[in-house]
């Protein structure tokens, strides 16, 4: 009888400190309502990181996300979104999605913040953002073409909408399946950040009868 109170007291104090491991609304992330709609195939769960490239939080934190984002579960889908919290930050959106419409965002996407940085180059200015790509191998007819394109143009105004929807004021921040957002600002610690992410994402796994 001993031992089987023992092994209940055992399994309250787990239970207790697991709840107070765990991510708090309000604390460690907020509640999106109404939540977002999300762009992933049933039973994934949706992770958005925004950025932006001039940030030097984001730069900073680039590295730690490219690891965790390696050890993410099957069915995760992390993507990244340009923020755009005012309108000076449109022309890095506009370069981003200019890389990817001509496939080389997976090449030089952290070439970007390295140049702004660590070399301290300005890309804000296009013609500055199509220079700097040459140099790194992009046709420049290509790749300001695809800058000024309606398809880019089109994803523009959807970070746009994403960042308004969700309620973005400062980046680098992630949201998890339309639901909640959180950041190191809110957490305290990017290594707390990353537990809060884990957390929200199993709890959605959960919720779709994944573990």
């Amino acid at each position: 009888m001993q031992r089987l109170f023992a092994i209940l007291a055992m399994a309250s104090t787990l239970a207790l400190t697991q709840s107070v491991l765990a991510a708090e609304a309000d604390k460690d992330y907020l509640v999106i309502s109404p939540a977002q709609a999300t762009d992933v195939k049933k039973g994934q769960v949706e992770v958005l990181e925004f950025f932006w490239y001039r940030c030097p939080h984001c730069f900073d934190l680039e590295t730690e996300v490219n690891a965790w984002a390696r050890k993410l579960p099957k069915g995760v889908v992390l993507k990244k979104v340009p923020g755009i919290l005012n309108p000076s930050w449109t022309a890095l959106a506009r370069a981003y999605y200019a890389l990817e419409a001509v496939g080389m965002l997976d090449k030089l996407h952290s070439e970007v913040f390295n140049a702004i940085h660590a070399q301290g180059m300005d890309l804000n200015p296009p013609e500055r953002f199509f220079d700097w790509a040459v140099t790194k191998g992009v046709d420049r007819k290509q790749i300001a073409d695809a800058y000024n394109s309606f398809a880019v143009n089109t994803k523009v105004m959807r970070a746009q909408q994403l960042t308004t929807g969700y309620r973005i004021s400062g980046v680098p921040a992630f949201t998890v399946n339309g639901k909640f957002v959180t950041s190191a600002y809110l957490t305290g610690s990017n290594a707390a950040l990353f537990k809060t992410l884990d957390d929200l994402i199993a709890q959605e796994r959960g919720k779709n009868g994944k573990k």
